[in-house]
């Protein structure tokens, strides 16, 4: 927190210089006040002295007089004391605000030079890793096994270790960075991961138009001449394809050729060589899965095949081993409401049994008589028991 500047004329106080200032300035008039004081009772007792002579009674009213004087100066003295009393406390409690809110401030200023500390250290280190990549950049074997790497970790993230080799050589003696191989002994497709970075770097390192210009004439030659290196050295009738990848290891560096340099990019074409950047390389990669895949398909097609009409004979076995359960299950349909019925007739039977009723012991007289089997003798009844039911059997369902 910064202290408030007071300007008068040609001078600048701060609040706590002023405070100051003024405390010493009621201090000197205090001072002043004492002095005058002392000299006005000297000078009193001075008159006091020569007026002996004229009479005590002078002397008394001089006195008097110079009592009351000195009252007053004590009283004006008193309260000029309390009131610098009171600035001072004022002055000290601003102080002590300003000491705070200072050390306040020093406290966040030392936090934020922490995280300003740690955010230098972040940079160098990334400073120094850029450093190191430029070294690895400026170097030409360094920056081919760099894009080699790239190539590489692409390849292999994509596809079957079957599918592609590495530093292969060819039937011309040659040795490309990649070949992909494609089914059926097919013609494999080559990759080249070196690019003539020297004189990308020399067109950005370039600071007049004069040397730009120099730079980006040394740029097409350089890349030109690769391309043509690539079309006279990997094109391999029967064992690779007619067209092959230049792999350029930065997105950046492709945009600004495809964007600066198109009369590169027809060359190449007409080379039959493409350029292409990491996202290209790995969409390329991605058809050639595609394209193993099909392949593996087709050649696993009678298997699959022969696998559905096995697929096929076990749904119809399966279908017919439901219709048998089927069967089952409307039989015990069946049967379940022959039961049914059965449980209905024994229930109204037991209704009759309930509802019969005895009149002063004697047998009551059923409302129908029963039919009896024609094999079966007639009921009789037995002296001493329970009167003998109007029906002995129930009639089978």
């Amino acid at each position: 927190m910064v202290d408030q500047v007071y300007r008068f004329g040609d001078y600048a106080l701060t609040g706590a210089e002023l405070a100051l200032a003024a405390v010493a300035a009621a201090s000197v008039f205090l001072l002043v006040l004492l002095v005058l004081a002392l000299a006005a009772w000297r000078r009193a007792a001075r008159r006091a002295d020569d007026a002996t002579a004229s009479g005590n009674a002078d002397v008394q009213r001089r006195m008097v007089e110079l009592m009351r004087a000195q009252g007053e100066i004590t009283g004006h003295v008193q309260g000029l004391s309390q009131r610098l009393d009171g600035f001072g406390h004022r002055v000290g409690q601003s102080m002590s605000d300003t000491t705070r809110n200072t050390q306040e401030s020093l406290a966040r200023l030392g936090e934020r030079l922490a995280v300003i500390d740690k955010a230098q250290q972040t940079i160098t280190t990334l400073s120094t890793q850029v450093v190191e990549l430029q070294h690895i950049l400026a170097n030409k074997q360094t920056r081919g096994a760099f894009g080699q790497a790239r190539m590489e970790a692409i390849v292999r993230d994509a596809l079957p270790a079957a599918a592609y080799r590495f530093q292969p050589t060819l039937g011309n003696g040659t040795r490309p960075d990649c070949l992909i191989l494609f089914p059926d002994d097919g013609p494999s497709l080559v990759i080249d991961a070196k690019f003539p970075l020297e004189a990308w770097n020399a067109i950005r390192a370039a600071e007049t138009p004069d040397a730009v210009k120099a730079a980006e004439a040394q740029f097409r030659r350089d890349t030109v001449k690769h391309i043509q290196d690539i079309a006279a050295r990997y094109f391999v009738t029967g064992e690779t394809q007619d067209t092959a990848f230049m792999f350029v290891p930065s997105e950046s560096i492709f945009a600004d050729i495809h964007e600066r340099f198109e009369d590169i990019i027809q060359r190449a074409h007409r080379a039959r060589v493409v350029v292409v950047s990491p996202s290209l390389l790995m969409l390329s990669v991605q058809v050639v899965m595609s394209l193993l895949r099909d392949q593996r398909m087709r050649e696993q097609a009678h298997v699959i095949q022969e696998e559905v009409m096995r697929l096929m004979e076990d749904v119809g076995r399966l279908d017919d081993r439901v219709r048998k359960l089927q069967t089952h299950f409307v039989q015990a349909n069946k049967d379940i409401d022959d039961i049914l019925i059965t449980t209905k007739k024994v229930t109204g039977r037991g209704q009759k049994i309930e509802a019969v009723e005895f009149d002063d012991g004697e047998a009551p007289t059923p409302k129908a008589q029963p039919r009896p089997a024609p094999s079966q003798a007639p009921p009789r009844t037995r002296p001493n028991g329970p009167p003998q039911l109007p029906f002995s059997q129930f009639d089978e369902v």
